[in-house]
């Protein structure tokens, strides 16, 4: 395939994962805060019943009690004008009358009821004595629930329930009834409810076989409201709610795969790169000067790489570095420096045996069975001491302490230096730095910047210089970019080097040489080695 196409493909095909990722993320999620919110709304719902059927109930046990105080004889004319009135007068009521041994003796659409109708059995009965009869004949209506509510031998029909404010679908409400006396519990008005008693009696929220339900037990009156709706109904009553978050998951999801598409790309790409130009030897390496304070000398140079990408960017060696460790070809890259730095300096380093070349290296090179070959072959066909070149070591590197150990002895047993830098960052212990048998130690940048600050790292420093001086370890300072941390470290009583843009910035191989020649000019004192 060619590359354009793959490329495409790959990011298409990225896309597409990340969209279909999205959109499932984004049902998943969307799914559970649709029905969350509509969870929370079951309970407004539910107060809104209560309130409704308190306010009924409370009503038909005041007019209840003035019916059972009736001025006027039982069931007289005078008394069913008189109950007319009072339950046109009501908000809920719908009919009242008087009951004497569960018969209906009269009511105000009834009148007086001249042949006794049939005996009535209470649905449900409550400690007060108050009896519920559910559809109570003759007063049934087609398509509603009509509670009767006896209390003595006076009765009151209402149907508060038929109001049109508490129409709220999909979103159902059953109220829940115990009669006192056989404990049985029932629906009172409502819809029928599949819920068992445990949801039905217990307040709180309950989820149920694709159900979520909300109850309420009222404190004044013998009943428990509870309101639910099914996931089902849920989703669809809020489908803009539901579809919203699968739509914004596909599109964040296919935008993420696109985005890390690009990224994978363009990493591979600079890979890719970074490896052609490794093997054509593109890349350039620059030394930054190391000085000895005391004397102002240049005693050493530091090789740093540097690389400039096919597009003409320049990419930084944290970038660049860290790909080749994870595509795993650090050890060319190391490689290609360190012949680099032998072939430049090679005529200083055997003229002169107080000036040394460092050399970073990684974990993978310390790792790397080709890695001491390849640095010793380099050393011997330069000609140079090996005590002239130096390795520089993370203080991060050193964590893996076997390999440490084994890779910092063999290299001082074929007479390298090693030192450790970035020193500081881990914040090495005494005896571990003890154990390692360096040379040195090269203080991280940090450090340097935190002089004349009320940082908490300058206490630090001293400890530092402290714990290399009692180790016999040389130091090495680094970043130092003003004359008031150069002096900083100048006063120190111990032996101090320093390399920073105060004494000098990366450059070429050439420039290096140039400058020394200038140094020398000066017939500055000798420096001792670091």
């Amino acid at each position: 395939m060619p590359k354009i196409g793959q490329r495409v493909f790959i990011m298409v095909l990225a896309t597409t994962l990340g969209a279909g990722c999205g959109a499932l993320g984004g049902f998943v999620f969307g799914r559970m805060l649709t029905l969350h919110h509509a969870q929370t709304r079951l309970k407004p719902y539910c107060d809104r019943v209560m309130q409704e059927g308190e306010i009924a109930a409370a009503e038909s046990r005041s007019v209840l009690a003035e019916i059972n105080a009736s001025p006027y004889a039982f069931c007289s004319d005078q008394e069913i004008a008189w109950l007319r009135m009072r339950i046109f007068q009501s908000e809920f009521l719908r009919e009242g009358g008087r009951i004497r041994a569960g018969r209906i003796q009269c009511s105000t659409t009834l009148g007086r009821v001249e042949k006794p109708l049939a005996e009535a059995v209470p649905d449900f009965t409550q400690p007060n004595g108050i009896r519920l009869y559910r559809n109570l004949a003759p007063f049934r209506v087609p398509g509603q629930t009509v509670i009767t509510v006896q209390l003595g031998e006076s009765f009151v029909i209402y149907n508060p329930w038929s109001r049109q404010d508490l129409a709220s679908v999909p979103m159902h409400y059953t109220v829940t009834e115990q009669d006192t006396a056989s404990q049985r519990t029932g629906r009172l008005v409502g819809e029928q409810s599949r819920a068992p008693e445990s949801i039905l009696l217990k307040e709180g929220t309950r989820r149920q076989d694709g159900q979520m339900y909300f109850t309420e037990c009222s404190s004044r009156f013998n009943a428990c409201f509870t309101t639910y709706i099914s996931d089902r109904e849920a989703l669809e009553w809020n489908r803009f709610e539901f579809t919203a978050y699968i739509v914004l998951g596909t599109l964040s999801g296919g935008f993420l795969g696109f985005a890390l598409s690009l990224l994978y790309r363009q990493r591979r790409s600079l890979a890719h790169q970074l490896r052609r130009s490794i093997a054509r030897n593109a890349l350039g390496v620059v030394y930054q000067p190391i000085v000895d304070l005391d004397s102002g000398r240049t005693v050493g140079a530091e090789a740093l790489v540097r690389w400039t990408d096919d597009e003409g960017r320049k990419v930084s060696p944290e970038v660049f570095v860290r790909i080749a460790e994870e595509r795993g070809f650090v050890g060319d890259l190391t490689a290609l420096v360190v012949r680099r730095a032998l072939r430049d300096f090679a005529a200083t380093l055997i003229r002169r045996p107080d000036f040394h070349i460092s050399i970073n290296v990684t974990a993978a090179d310390l790792a790397d069975d080709k890695f001491l070959p390849m640095l010793e072959d380099a050393v011997r066909q330069n000609k140079v001491n090996a005590q002239s070149v130096t390795l520089e070591l993370t203080e991060g590197t050193t964590a893996r302490h076997t390999l440490a150990h084994e890779a910092i002895q063999d290299l001082r047993q074929m007479g390298h230096r090693v030192h450790i830098d970035d020193f500081g960052t881990g914040y090495s212990s005494l005896s571990y730095l003890n154990s390692l048998s360096i040379d040195a130690i090269k203080i991280d940048k940090s450090f340097t910047r935190s002089i004349g600050t009320y940082s908490v790292t300058v206490g630090i420093l001293p400890q530092i210089l402290a714990m290399a001086e009692t180790l016999k370890l040389a130091v090495i300072v680094e970043g130092i970019e003003t004359a008031e941390q150069a002096k900083y470290f100048s006063l120190m009583e111990q032996k101090i080097f320093a390399q920073g843009w105060y004494f000098g910035y990366p450059i070429s191989a050439a420039e290096f040489h140039q400058m020394l020649a200038e140094d020398e000019k000066k017939e500055a004192p000798s420096a001792s080695p670091v």
